[in-house]
């Protein structure tokens, strides 16, 4: 099969729509010998800051000369993004071959109710993580986690990254509802490990922990780390591990200082089950881990920077770093959307620090009008735009050589972005639909 086959037959399953549960999964890799079994698993939610703590723990295991396993999502420009082994994205043939692979072996996988697009994609990377021989994966959470496709895996330990309303549809209406959710990662014998979460949050968290006996380790009581941007990051825990970077976190922004010490409260619990990694492999994760589309400086004269802050607790964490990175400068904000997010909690943070506002479209079914965007900013001189390029030129115009642009407001955002800068056209890679 080539990777156009793949294209078109995976992607064609995302209309399908989401289809919560784990009956599929579990049948599916029981046929495919169970390939999410046989190394160690750090299993990673949380509502933001999962796709960076993912990011920083992989580095670190990396660093301690472990052959990795990342799966993530979604991605930022190619799919096979979603799955790297020692840090590389697998190649189209790699791809192609685990989904031929999966067709041939689940002969139910192709029925209109077989597998999701996502649990496809779940499928191939805990197979492709086998059949590389990895030593040890990291695995984002898609979406929730009690009955999301990457719950099959028996975690050594597993984090809930900071939580906020988002996908209320299908995770409940209340921050409550929401940590129930995650808190279904949580497994017997894996310790648990928790960024700072709102009270109702927080008490759901430990709840779920206490039920199973097993430790919840959260910031400020079991872990410590300095989360003021005028000190050097550093993270004590619980078991003795004391981590200081000799440089910045990799990662821009206040809230990477969390999702840092997320990490290394994260790889702490594993190593205290025998993964074998020290703190100084977690001070060289921190400051080499590559994470795109996180608060990412991707040009100059002027300063443009892209964020995949797509929800108000996102938006939030934004608007309190940017202070730091401005400086005073005037603030030209270029956002695209999807739908079915919260818009004016998404731009509410935002919109009164930008002296010019400018909105488009980005090529997703999933894709917010940008007038309807206009009316949730509620600023009269919104400029729409067709296109991520034609707004990412008018913003840079308006900001001269003495501003700063700053995009945000989704992933696929980013990805255009980073086409238009670099002269091409963005990648044809389908979306995705939930």
């Amino acid at each position: 099969m080539e990777f156009e086959e793949l294209k078109s037959a995976l992607f064609v399953r995302s209309s399908f729509g989401m289809k919560l549960g784990l009956e599929r999964m579990r049948e599916a890799l029981r046929l495919l010998g169970d390939p999410h079994r046989g190394y160690p698993v750090l299993h990673v939610a949380g509502t933001n800051g999962k796709g960076s703590t993912c990011a920083f723990a992989e580095a670190s295991l990396r660093a301690a000369g472990l052959r990795t396993g990342l799966y993530t999502s979604p991605h930022l420009v190619h799919f096979c993004e979603r799955i790297r082994v020692g840090g590389t994205p697998i190649s189209e043939e790699r791809a192609a071959g685990s989904f031929e692979e999966i067709v041939r072996r689940v002969p139910w996988a192709l029925d209109p109710d077989g597998l999701t697009f996502f649990e496809f994609a779940t499928a191939m990377a805990f197979l492709e993580f086998t059949r590389s021989g990895i030593e040890v994966a990291v695995v984002e959470v898609g979406l929730g986690g009690r009955l999301d496709a990457t719950n099959v895996v028996e975690p050594t330990a597993c984090a809930v990254a900071s939580l906020g309303l988002d996908h209320q549809q299908w995770l409940g209406p209340t921050l409550a509802d929401v940590a129930a959710e995650k808190a279904g990662i949580f497994k017997p014998g894996a310790p648990a490990v928790s960024a700072g979460q709102p009270r109702a949050a927080a008490a759901i968290l430990q709840r779920r922990a206490d039920d199973l006996q097993i430790p919840l380790w959260r910031p400020g009581r079991e872990y410590r780390f300095e989360s003021r941007m005028d000190r050097d990051f550093c993270y004590q825990g619980p078991t003795g591990f004391c981590v200081r970077p000799r440089r910045p976190l990799a990662l821009g922004g206040s809230h990477q200082r969390a999702n840092g010490a997320l990490c290394c409260a994260l790889v702490e619990a594993a190593a205290s089950r025998g993964l074998d990694v020290l703190p100084s492999h977690l001070e060289e994760g921190l400051v080499g881990a590559r994470w795109h589309g996180r608060l990412e400086t991707v040009a100059h004269d002027p300063l443009v920077l892209v964020d995949g802050a797509h929800n108000g607790h996102a938006a939030r964490a934004l608007s309190r770093s940017l202070p730091q990175i401005v400086r005073g400068r005037p603030l030209h904000l270029v956002v695209a959307a999807m739908e079915d997010k919260d818009l004016p909690a998404l731009l509410g943070p935002l919109v009164p620090l930008a002296r010019t506002l400018h909105l488009c479209a980005v090529n997703s079914p999933r894709a917010a009008d940008p007038r309807v965007l206009a009316a949730a900013s509620a600023r009269a001189d919104a400029r729409i735009h067709p296109s991520a390029a034609v707004a990412l030129e008018a913003a840079r115009a308006a900001a001269g050589a003495d501003g700063v642009v700053l995009c945000c407001g989704s992933l696929y955002l980013a990805a255009e972005i980073g086409a238009a800068l670099a002269k091409r056209a963005p990648a044809l890679m389908p979306s995705e639909r939930l």
